[in-house]
């Protein structure tokens, strides 16, 4: 009977390690470095997990804004990616630095380079954008994505959430803007300030993914000493029950 329960236990374990070596089913997302303060200037990053286990990510495509367009759109250079920056004609001319800006930049892409370039399985990456001045007349910013995998499989996550809806199989990403401080600051209020932090994005970027992978194997190599524990008790009595026989 000891037997037959530390079984179950095992094949329970087992499971667990399955799940937890089983790629997270996460969406493309964006959130912000710090502050996205309405009227300021932020570097937001557009975080892409790889969800297929058979296929690399090699493209993604920012849709940004139209009804809330960006006067100022700079992507970080990354290594192993070509980056296009779209730019279109604006219906009513935005105001930067005391200039008329006539365009405004209406999608980013990503491609990677080289045979074996992309976002492997497993893992995920983390695209900069510097961008300002946010508005002042909205809460949040929608930003719909395309993926592209290397297998040609195309993943749009342009879905926007309704109020009192359940979330979407495929919602696109969403920055919200908190306000500006009571005496006039907007957070991230330079270009020169978020330039400045789009240039440790990278270093960033590596770290957070090396925690993430390190964690991982952690909690793993656990789950796989406990099931081999559980695999030689049940031999040990499972022995002795023949024995004992």
């Amino acid at each position: 009977m000891k037997a037959s329960r530390l079984a179950a236990t095992g094949a329970v374990a087992a499971t667990a390690v399955v799940v937890l070596s089983s790629p997270a089913f996460a969406h493309v997302s964006v959130a912000a470095e710090g502050t996205a303060a309405k009227g300021g200037y932020a570097v937001v990053d557009f975080k892409v997990p790889n969800e297929r286990d058979n296929a690399s990510t090699t493209k993604l495509e920012v849709n940004f804004p139209a009804d809330h367009p960006l006067a100022s759109v700079m992507p970080e250079p990354m290594p192993g990616w070509k980056i296009e920056v779209t730019k279109s004609k604006l219906a009513k001319p935005l105001e930067l630095h005391g200039e008329q800006i006539t365009e405004a930049v209406s999608k980013v892409t990503w491609t990677a380079t080289g045979k074996d370039g992309g976002i492997r399985p497993g893992y995920f990456e983390k695209f900069p954008v510097s961008v300002g001045a946010l508005p002042e007349d909205a809460d949040e910013l929608v930003f719909k994505a395309i993926q592209t995998y290397s297998n040609k499989e195309v993943v749009r996550w342009i879905e926007v959430q309704e109020d009192g809806a359940e979330e979407p199989e495929t919602p696109a990403p969403v920055l919200a803007l908190s306000a500006a401080s009571e005496d006039g600051h907007h957070g991230s209020t330079t270009a020169e300030e978020a330039d400045a932090k789009t240039e440790n994005a990278a270093a960033t970027t590596e770290a957070a993914a090396g925690d993430s992978s390190d964690t991982t194997a952690r909690v793993l190599g656990v789950v796989g000493i406990a099931v081999g524990a559980l695999g030689v008790a049940y031999g040990v009595l499972a022995g002795r029950r023949r024995n004992d026989a």
